[in-house]
């Protein structure tokens, strides 16, 4: 276990911003991790929990606390049985499974970030979310002092959500296992159309996993969503925003507005999200609302490859960022009366 103090923290976060932690804590073990949590909670020190960084938004004052960073590692494969350690990276977990000829969650290949992390967001990209697959979720609880085993039914998954992030301070993932699909090396039914039609098919039908998985990286690559260290249109957060699920009220209201500004034939993306309920498109909303792929003057602008992403051109800071943020969120609601929520997590700044 490797401790650090006054420890800068942008450095682990794929945004590349924030101001550094009192004490920064690298943990390689669950008994590390669940250690180092009770330490800060007996003495009432504050807590931030790091994996991959890759949904933060650290406050350029920095952390007044510890900063646990989450260094697990663990991939157990039996079967169609899959675990993983908090801390193992996801993408490289990914390939790992498609490699074995398994199905699930080949087209989340290239999300940022660690194993740990995915319950909490409940995860998802082109067609699939981490909840359709997890089982469980090992972790340990802060409130009751032990390990325990929460299934999926009652992990309270919706939309980029679920009861860890509903209730941030209580449950600190350790472990989580996954049933996935052996579908003799193909992937998962295709649900995404940009998917399908990148690859040639048909909605609902199966491909090769691999082929699956290499096509994703393919079209996140272009849209600037796979980690590299020289494209800036990586410096962010993946989607700063969620896409909007609008009330009936909500969505009639939004498509007049749109009619209005737009003209009668723009026909707004609307997909289906439970009984009552539509989901819109963020990006849809940010580009009409006049902000264009690589908006911005200053060290924070939108990438120059999706609309969608927030990113840091160099030598930027979180207030540039949330500047930034705060323009598109309030020109979109001002264009569309929708409003935009933060996908990241905010540490020490908000909206």
């Amino acid at each position: 276990m490797q401790e650090l103090h006054d420890a800068p923290l942008a450095p682990l976060t794929t945004f590349r911003l924030g101001g550094p932690a009192t004490r920064l804590v690298t943990a390689t073990t669950d008994d590390e991790v669940i250690a180092v949590v009770r330490e800060a909670d007996a003495s009432g020190t504050p807590l931030l929990i790091i994996g991959g960084g890759s949904n933060l938004v650290i406050s350029d004052k920095g952390f007044e606390g510890t900063a646990l960073r989450i260094a697990t590692t663990g991939f157990r494969l039996d079967g169609t049985r899959l675990e993983l350690a908090a801390g193992e990276n996801w993408s490289d977990a990914v390939a790992r499974t498609v490699e074995a000829g398994l199905a699930g969650i080949e087209c989340m290949a290239g999300v940022p970030g660690s194993a740990g992390a995915t319950p909490i967001q409940n995860v998802g990209a082109y067609g699939q979310e981490v909840s359709a697959t997890i089982t469980e979720v090992v972790a340990y609880d802060r409130r009751a002092d032990e390990v325990v085993t929460i299934p999926n039914a009652d992990c309270g998954f919706s939309y980029r959500h679920s009861r860890f992030k509903q209730d941030p301070t209580r449950h600190v993932v350790l472990r989580v296992r996954f049933e996935l699909e052996d579908a003799g090396g193909l992937s998962a039914p295709l649900k995404y159309p940009e998917t399908a039609r990148a690859l040639g098919v048909e909605a609902g039908e199966r491909v090769p996993a691999a082929t699956a998985r290499e096509t994703v990286l393919k079209l996140r690559a272009g849209k600037g969503m796979v980690l590299d260290a020289e494209d800036h249109d990586t410096w962010s957060a993946g989607s700063f925003f969620t896409n909007p699920i609008l009330t009936e009220a909500e969505h009639a209201a939004f498509l007049a507005r749109a009619a209005e500004r737009l003209g009668p034939d723009v026909t707004p993306p609307s997909y289906p999200a439970g009984d009552g309920f539509t989901k819109t498109s963020a990006a849809w909303l940010i580009d009409k609302a006049g902000f264009t792929k690589g908006y911005g003057a200053g060290r924070a602008r939108i990438s120059t490859k999706h609309t969608l992403a927030l990113t840091n051109r160099g030598g930027a800071t979180t207030e540039d960022l949330l500047a930034l943020a705060r323009e598109v969120r309030d020109g979109v609601f001002a264009a569309f009366g929708v409003t935009l929520v933060n996908e990241p997590v905010t540490v020490g700044v908000s909206l």
